[in-house]
C-alpha cells in the first residue's frame, strides 16, 4: 500500500462556517463519520491538525488594511464582510485563519515529500480577494500557499485547477498577471454569482494565456463536464506540465445541491478523482494537494468527497462496494444536446485561439 493521504481536519471546522446558511456548516463533521465508517482511517487517510496561518503568511496575498478590517469585524461580532454573504461574527478570524493554515499544511506536507497527497476540507475559499472577502470566503488560502511554496520551496510551475460550481474569481485576480496556470470549470450565464469566468478571461501581461476558463451551462451533466474536463481543461495542464498541481472540487456542482444546479453525478466525482490522480503522476510525480470549496447539502457532501478521495487514496474493498451502490442509484439528468453543443463549441474556439497549449513569446 502507498502511504496514506494526508487528511487535514480542526475541530473548528464542526462549528460555525462562513456561510450564511447554516445547514452545510455540518458537513465536515458527516463527511469524517462517513469516511470513518466507510473504513478510511489510519490507512488510507492520516490525519493531520493544522495550526492558524499567520499575518506573515496573509500578507504575502491580503493587503493589511484588509486583515486589519477582519480583526475588527470580529471584535465587533456583527455584520458582513462583504455585502451581505459572508457574516462577521466572534471567532471568524482564527476560523479564517485556521482554513488557510490546514491548505498550507496540506502543501507543505506534499511539497517537503511526507505524503503525495494531501486534502484539507476546509479550503477552497477562492472567491476571496488581496483586498476583500465575497461568496462565503475570508482569506483565499490556495493563493497563499502557492505563494508560500514559491518563497519556501522554490516551486515555480504551479497548477490550480477548480472544479467548484462557481467560478473562481478571487484566485483568478491574484495570479492574472503572471505565469501561474488557473483553470476553472464552473456555472456561468452572465448573472450567476460571480458573474464572471468568460472564455475572453485569458490573463495580462506575463500571465496572458495562463488562465482558462470554462463556462458550463446549468444543468451541464457529466457529459457536457467531461468534454470540457476531457478536451480542454487536461490538455491545458498537460502542456503546462506543472511541479505540483492543487485541485478545487467543489461538491456544489452535484445534482443534489440546489445552489448551483450544474447536475452532476456521484459517478462525476469519482472520475474527477481518478482523472487528477492520474495527471498528478504523470506530470508532477503524485504531487497533489486537495481542497474542497462549496457544497451545501451535507449528505451529498459526504459522499462526493468519499468517492472522490476514494480514487485518489484508495479505499477498503468494503467501502468500494458500497460506494458503487451510492454511484448506481445517484442518476442524474443526461447533458442536453444543448449544453454539450455549447461545451463543444467553446472547446473548439479554444483550440482555435491556441489557448490549449502552452504560450510562446511571440503569443
Amino acid at each position: 500500500m502507498t502511504r496514506p493521504t494526508a487528511y487535514v481536519h480542526h475541530e473548528v471546522y464542526e462549528g460555525r462556517g462562513f456561510s450564511r446558511l447554516r445547514d452545510p456548516w455540518r458537513r465536515y463533521a458527516l463527511a469524517r463519520e462517513t469516511l470513518a465508517e466507510l473504513g478510511f482511517f489510519p490507512d488510507y487517510l492520516r490525519t493531520y491538525r493544522q495550526e492558524p496561518a499567520g499575518d506573515d503568511d496573509l500578507l504575502l496575498v491580503h493587503d493589511q488594511a484588509y486583515i486589519d478590517f477582519v480583526k475588527r469585524m470580529d471584535e465587533a461580532g456583527s455584520g458582513y464582510l462583504d455585502y451581505g454573504d459572508t457574516p462577521a461574527y466572534r471567532g471568524v478570524l482564527r476560523r479564517a485563519r485556521l482554513a488557510v493554515g490546514g491548505t498550507l499544511l496540506a502543501a507543505r506536507l506534499v511539497a517537503n515529500g511526507s505524503v503525495q497527497h494531501a486534502f484539507n476540507p476546509g479550503g477552497g475559499l477562492h472567491h476571496a480577494r488581496r483586498d476583500r472577502a465575497g461568496g462565503f470566503c475570508v482569506f483565499n488560502d490556495v493563493a497563499v500557499a502557492v505563494r508560500v511554496l514559491q518563497k519556501e520551496y522554490g516551486v515555480r510551475r504551479i497548477a490550480i485547477l477548480d472544479c467548484d460550481g462557481h467560478h473562481g474569481d478571487g484566485t483568478e485576480s491574484v495570479f492574472y498577471d503572471e505565469p501561474a496556470l488557473t483553470v476553472s470549470l464552473h456555472r456561468y450565464d452572465g448573472r450567476f454569482y460571480p458573474r464572471s469566468g468568460t472564455l475572453e478571461e485569458t490573463g495580462r501581461g506575463a500571465g496572458e494565456g495562463y488562465n482558462l476558463n470554462l463556462p458550463l451551462p446549468k444543468a451541464a451533466g457529466d457529459g457536457a463536464f467531461f468534454v470540457a474536463l476531457g478536451e480542454a481543461a487536461l490538455p491545458r495542464l498537460q502542456a503546462f506540465h506543472p511541479e505540483l498541481l492543487f485541485v478545487q472540487a467543489g461538491a456544489d456542482g452535484h445534482h443534489g445541491d440546489t445552489l448551483v444546479r450544474l447536475g452532476l453525478s456521484l459517478a462525476a466525482y469519482a472520475r474527477l478523482g481518478d482523472a487528477v490522480h492520474s495527471l498528478a503522476h504523470e506530470l508532477c510525480a503524485g504531487r497533489l494537494v486537495l481542497v474542497a470549496g462549496g457544497g451545501y447539502k451535507p449528505e451529498s457532501v459526504a459522499r462526493c468527497w468519499a468517492v472522490f478521495l476514494a480514487a485518489i487514496a484508495g479505499a477498503p474493498p468494503a467501502a468500494l462496494g458500497r460506494m458503487r451502490q451510492w454511484r448506481e442509484e445517484d442518476q442524474s439528468p443526461s447533458a442536453t444536446p444543448e449544453a454539450l453543443a455549447q461545451v463543444r463549441g467553446e472547446v473548439a474556439y479554444l483550440r482555435e485561439r491556441g489557448a490549449l497549449t502552452e504560450p510562446t513569446d511571440g503569443r
